[in-house]
């Protein structure tokens, strides 16, 4: 990978970690061979995956019983008046419903993020849909336009899931001090009231004050082992931002 895809990959991977809501295109039962676009939530998983939380009489739910085949546009305007120069992202994949074994986990983590979706767990039409990611188009703003390469977002599987409460338990009994650097250091925020609630393959999730942070990482993180060399490695990188 050269540096110029490195550049957008890293760029891509940070929009979607920080991106909740986004374009979701199915394809038109109603209007056979037309494309059909909803506002949705959704979430990224451990792994590059998008997981969407809808109803069973939601169009866009309908059009996928018949054809999973879908695609989701991801966006961040910038303060620029030349809305055309922000950063978007288009993924394409197959949306289909969660597997069973997948709905405890996913379903805290989802409540976690978007805790408003919490009402629509007593109503019974709504299921957890999962977007395996086969193509990925991303556009930077003028210029930085590229196909990325889909097997960085579609093989990477995290060995750590069964370890990750337990990883956050430790940070936030044993590592505020650390947490609080990295958010100092990546978003220029100064508050040691902080605490890790999700991890990812590309980073972990924090809160302060009730508001979301993603912290990145600078390489891909698999293993239990893996997350405990980087996790030190950046305490011992932001020690300068310590507060």
């Amino acid at each position: 990978m050269n540096t110029r895809q490195k550049e957008y990959e890293t760029d891509a991977i940070k929009l979607l970690r920080t991106s909740t809501e986004g374009i979701l295109s199915t394809i038109s039962v109603r209007h056979e061979g037309y494309p059909f676009g909803s506002f949705v939530t959704f979430i990224s998983g451990t792994d590059r995956s998008i997981i969407i939380y809808a109803s069973d009489i939601a169009q866009h739910t309908i059009n996928l019983k018949e054809d999973s085949k879908s695609c989701l546009t991801l966006f961040k305007l910038d303060d620029d008046k030349d809305k055309q120069n922000s950063s978007r992202m288009t993924l394409l994949g197959d949306l289909r419903p969660l597997p069973d074994n997948e709905l405890e986990r996913i379903k805290i983590r989802f409540e976690n993020f978007l805790p408003e979706s919490k009402k629509y767990a007593d109503m019974h039409d709504f299921n957890f849909y999962k977007l395996t990611i086969e193509q990925i188009r991303w556009i930077g703003g003028f210029g930085k336009i590229a196909w990325l390469d889909n097997k960085n977002w579609n093989q990477f599987m995290p060995k750590w899931s069964k370890n990750e409460m337990s990883i956050i338990e430790h940070m936030n009994k044993d590592h505020l001090k650390n947490i609080s650097s990295s958010l100092h250091a990546q978003h220029g925020i100064k508050n040691k009231n902080v605490k890790m609630f999700a991890l990812t393959i590309d980073g972990y999730y924090l809160k302060s004050e009730e508001e979301i942070y993603f912290i990145y990482f600078e390489e891909v993180c698999l293993n239990a082992k893996d997350y405990k060399d980087i996790l030190v490695k950046q305490a011992e990188q932001y020690r300068s931002y310590e507060i």
